[in-house]
């Protein structure tokens, strides 16, 4: 016996998201300018009238396909796990993570975002808030993740010095393969942080 077809609504949801994720895709591999409506129609295999349908504007998809792209980069965060380890082991398993959390297609989308938003001032009041709650979330899960006290100012500096570590590290990743370079800074800079939160400041 066949299955009854899906739903329309539940065809809508599955060509939306089809959508979003090309226009996500297509930013991180094409960049902000060559991501066009017709472009992105293609990857997702629909027309131009149909992703239409669903945003009308190019400003609404890309909006649309920016708040996609958060909430994956969140759902990232939400899934992590980290090996039952401790001391120096767990804070090395730790900015690898966190290190890793920055590299990939859904960074690159950002970067593309970021850029555009550098000259576009509606587009920058859209996304900031997104980048700083992403921010905020990675450094909660950071700090829980290495049991520390976030309100001793030494430990927050240090927290930060390693997220803005990781973008940078993300940012090199973006014209050259930089993998073997990068698991040397990481495995140097897990040394220190691990010296450093085991040492009060004083």
């Amino acid at each position: 016996m066949s299955s009854a077809p899906a739903p329309k609504q539940d065809r809508a949801r599955v060509t939306r998201q089809r959508i979003l994720e090309a226009a996500v895709e297509s930013l991180a591999v094409r960049g902000w300018d060559a991501s066009t409506v017709s472009v992105i129609a293609a990857d997702a295999g629909t027309s131009r009238g149909a992703l239409q349908h669903h945003f009308p504007t190019r400003e609404d998809l890309i909006i649309a396909a920016l708040d996609h792209m958060f909430e994956k980069r969140a759902a990232q965060m939400s899934g992590l796990v980290i090996p039952d380890v401790t001391g120096e082991t767990r804070v090395a398993a730790v900015v690898r993570t966190v290190v890793d959390l920055y590299l990939g297609s859904l960074f690159r989308a950002s970067l593309q975002a970021w850029n555009a938003a550098a000259t576009d001032s509606a587009l920058r009041d859209r996304i900031r808030p997104l980048e700083q709650k992403f921010g905020s979330g990675v450094h909660e899960l950071t700090v829980h993740l290495l049991d520390v006290d976030d309100t001793d100012p030494h430990v927050r500096s240090l927290i930060q010095a390693t997220l803005d570590m990781a973008r940078g590290l993300a940012l090199a990743d973006v014209l050259t393969d930089d993998s073997r370079r990068r698991r040397r800074v990481v495995d140097a800079w897990a040394a220190q942080l691990a010296a450093a939160l085991a040492t009060p400041e004083g």
